[in-house]
C-alpha cells in the first residue's frame, strides 16, 4: 500500500467515476444464482464497457471460470478477483523514472497530442525531481506553438528553472541541442524536453523527432534516455491509439496519463498497461503540482475494482 495517505485519499477520490461505473454496469448481473456461462458473458461484456479493454475482461473472465464456476457469487467475490487481475496486469509496469544517466544530463523527450497535459506533465515531473534534489533544466522544443514556449516559460519562472527556447516556428533541434549542451556545460542532472504534439502530419512529426534523435547521439550516444508519452485517461480508448502511433514515430519508453479524475475512463490504464506493457511511470490525479506520483499497483486496482 502507498506510504502517502493523503495521494492514496486522492487517488481513491480520483478514481470514484471509474469505480462507480464498473460497479453500474456490473449491478444486475450477480445474482445469488450460480455463475454460469451466460453470466461470465455478460461480466466480460460490462468490463469491456468501462475501458479495462477485451484483453482484461477476457483475463477475470478466464479466472472467474477457473475459480468460480457453478458457485455462487456474489458483488465481493467479483471485486475480489477484478482487483487480483487489475493488481497482476499492473505490477510489472508501475515504474517510476529513475535518474541514472551517466554523464549527466539525463535527456528526457516529452511527448503527446496538444491538449493531452503534456506542457504541465512536464513542469510536474520537473517538481518531482526538484524535491529529489537534481538539478533541472527545460527545453521548449514545441516551436510550433508560441503558446507552448509561453507556457513552458512560466513553469520555468514558477519552479526557478532555468529553461532554453527558441523563435515560434525555429528549428526544434537546434533548441535541444543549445539545452544540452548548456545542461552539460552546467551540471544539470536532467534535462526535459517538450516537443510538438501535432498528429495531423505524422510525417511531418516523425521527421522532426528523428532529426532530434540524431542531434542528441552526436552528443551524446545514449539521449534520449526516455521518451515519455503523455496521455490524457479522459479521451478513453483513443489514448490506445495514441499509444500505438507515437511508438511508430518516437519510441516510446515509457506513459504517463493524467487526469484520472476527470472521466468515468481510468480503466483504460489498465487496457494500456496489458496491451503493451510500457512502463508507466507516473498517473496525474488533480491539478496541483503535486497531483503528479508514481503509483502502486494494488492501490489503483483496489481504487478502480471498489474493494476497499
Amino acid at each position: 500500500m502507498s506510504d502517502n495517505p493523503g495521494w492514496r485519499d486522492k487517488l481513491f477520490g480520483g478514481l470514484k467515476k471509474t469505480s462507480s461505473k464498473l460497479s453500474e454496469n456490473l449491478t444486475g448481473l450477480i445474482t445469488k444464482g450460480k455463475l454460469d456461462a451466460e453470466m461470465l458473458d455478460e461480466i466480460e461484456e460490462a468490463l469491456i464497457v468501462t475501458d479495462l479493454g477485451p484483453a482484461t475482461a477476457a483475463q477475470i473472465r478466464d479466472k472467474l471460470a477457473a475459480t468460480r464456476f457453478d458457485k455462487g457469487i456474489y458483488m465481493a467475490d467479483l471485486r475480489e478477483v477484478v482487483e487480483e487481475e487489475l493488481t497482476q496486469i499492473l505490477t510489472p509496469v508501475a515504474k517510476p523514472l529513475e535518474i541514472d544517466a551517466f554523464p549527466r544530463p539525463q535527456v528526457i523527450l516529452v511527448i503527446g497530442v496538444n491538449g493531452s497535459g503534456k506542457t504541465t506533465t512536464i513542469a510536474k515531473l520537473a517538481h518531482n525531481f526538484l524535491e529529489q534534489d537534481y538539478g533541472v533544466m527545460l527545453a521548449a522544443g514545441d516551436t510550433f506553438r508560441a503558446a507552448a514556449i509561453g507556457q513552458l516559460k512560466v513553469w520555468a519562472d514558477r519552479l526557478g528553472v532555468p529553461i532554453v527556447t527558441g523563435p515560434e516556428g525555429g528549428d526544434a533541434a537546434g533548441v535541444v541541442f543549445d539545452a544540452v549542451k548548456k545542461a552539460t556545460a552546467e551540471g544539470i542532472d536532467v534535462l526535459i524536453v517538450d516537443t510538438a504534439g501535432r498528429l495531423q502530419n505524422k510525417r511531418e512529426l516523425m521527421d522532426e523527432l528523428a532529426k532530434i534523435r540524431r542531434v542528441l547521439g552526436r552528443l551524446n550516444p545514449a539521449a534520449p534516455h526516455d521518451v515519455v508519452l503523455v496521455l490524457d485517461a479522459t479521451t478513453g480508448q483513443n489514448a490506445l491509439s495514441q499509444i500505438e502511433i507515437f511508438k511508430e514515430v518516437a519510441g516510446v519508453t515509457g506513459l504517463v496519463m493524467t487526469k484520472l479524475d476527470g472521466s468515468a475512463r481510468g480503466g483504460v490504464l489498465v487496457a494500456a498497461a496489458k496491451q503493451f506493457g510500457l512502463p508507466i511511470h507516473a498517473i496525474g490525479v488533480g491539478e496541483t503540482i503535486d497531483d503528479l506520483r508514481p503509483f502502486d499497483a494494488r492501490d489503483l486496482a483496489v481504487a478502480i475494482a471498489g474493494s476497499a
